[in-house]
């Protein structure tokens, strides 16, 4: 009787409990293994819900920014796009703008229907509905730190900030007052702070200049407070980038205060200087292994007649950050009828001779990449 007994309880312990299949219990052996000697109520159905505190694994994806220069939507450029469309300027770059995760350009004009002309030469306005143009090319942000922003006077230039709004364009370099204008333009991609910061060292009148209770642009005439603020960003964002308006017209080479200054802005913590205010390119240098673009060029612009047809001649700007990797490449366009076009190999190579013998430490090879000298 006994042998018996035995043998009943030895088949209950191999055969398998009902309803529990081999790839549940296979799938469960974490749960198991934290429950021996548990009894057969164990296998009952659960309502824990699975953990969701883990740490996520990080993003190993780099974070790919494009920079182009400056942007006026009035002009022969306004009347092209009277006759094609807002989206006309940007039909031939979109495709790739729109690949980036953060685009980024300088808009030389305000947006509005109001405002009083000033007294200078050059004075630009563009119309409302242009900036659906910039909407459609995937541009994320604009700094208005420049010599054009209140050409038609401050409430022209507070039009601007609210119909980019709702464009749904970010902006830096300008506001209601010192605080607004300074404030940079902030965009968080694979979790990373991505800032950039406009400034101008050119503008038509010290009355442009934000204040307390001012409206106006940010002010890079004087080093403070525009390296606070650049040590400001730095310690709240993982990267940042200053855009500014600066050096001489049509220009082939940056000023020397220039250099100095793009120099202690890296000091208080820019990662990247881009430039802009020439029309024309200039060349690129390294310091302490970070790039500082001295000017973009014209991007969507009317071509000058003081600058001829240097001023038709543009790059965009790759940067792409991995890590603590900071790269960067330039594809040449070509402004045509108001357009930045994409063009042959031909003209892209004559584009990179003349940005390395306008280069300082570094060097552009045939396909763009742009490295520091050794």
């Amino acid at each position: 009787m006994e042998r018996v007994l035995s043998l009943v309880l030895a088949c209950c312990l191999i055969l398998p409990v009902p309803g529990v299949s081999a790839a549940t219990s296979i799938g469960k052996e974490t749960q198991v293994n934290a429950n021996k000697g548990a009894v057969a109520a164990s296998a009952k159905p659960t309502s824990e819900k699975p953990n969701t505190d883990k740490a996520k694994p990080k993003s190993t994806k780099p974070i790919e920014l494009i920079f182009v220069g400056d942007i006026l939507l009035d002009g022969f450029v306004g009347n092209q796009i009277a006759r094609y469309g807002n989206k006309f300027p940007f039909e031939k770059v979109a495709p790739i703008l729109k690949k980036a995760d953060m685009a980024f350009a300088n808009l030389e004009t305000p947006v509005s229907e109001r405002g009083t002309k000033a007294n200078k030469t050059f004075a630009f306005r563009s119309k409302p509905e242009t900036l659906e143009g910039l909407t459609y090319a995937g541009i994320d942000g604009v700094t208005l730190a420049n010599n054009h922003i209140l050409d038609y006077g401050p409430k022209a230039m507070l039009d601007t900030l609210t119909h980019l709004k709702r464009n749904g364009i970010g902006y830096t370099g300008a506001g209601r007052d010192i605080d607004e204008a300074f404030k940079p333009y902030v965009q968080t991609i694979e979790g990373k702070k991505i800032a950039v910061l406009g400034v101008s060292r050119v503008l038509s009148d010290t009355s442009w200049i934000a204040g307390k209770d001012h409206p106006g642009a940010a002010s890079a005439y004087t080093m403070e407070p525009m390296i606070s603020h650049i040590k400001q960003s730095a310690k709240n964002n993982d990267y940042t980038i200053v855009y500014i308006h600066w050096n001489q017209e049509f220009a082939d080479y940056p000023e020397d205060y220039a250099r100095a200054m793009a120099k202690k802005m890296i000091d208080a913590g820019a990662d990247i200087i881009i430039g802009s205010h020439s029309h024309t390119l200039m060349g690129i240098e390294y310091y302490k292994n970070k790039p500082i673009y001295y000017s973009l060029g014209n991007f969507v612009f009317n071509r000058s007649t003081r600058g001829g047809d240097k001023t038709l001649l543009s790059m965009m700007v790759h940067v792409e950050i991995k890590g603590s990797s900071i790269k960067s490449k330039v594809t040449p366009v070509k402004i045509i009828g108001g357009q930045p076009n994409l063009m042959n190999n031909n003209y892209n190579q004559n584009i990179i001779a003349m940005l390395n013998k306008f280069s300082y430490n570094a060097k552009i090879d045939s396909k763009g990449n742009v490295t520091q000298k050794k």
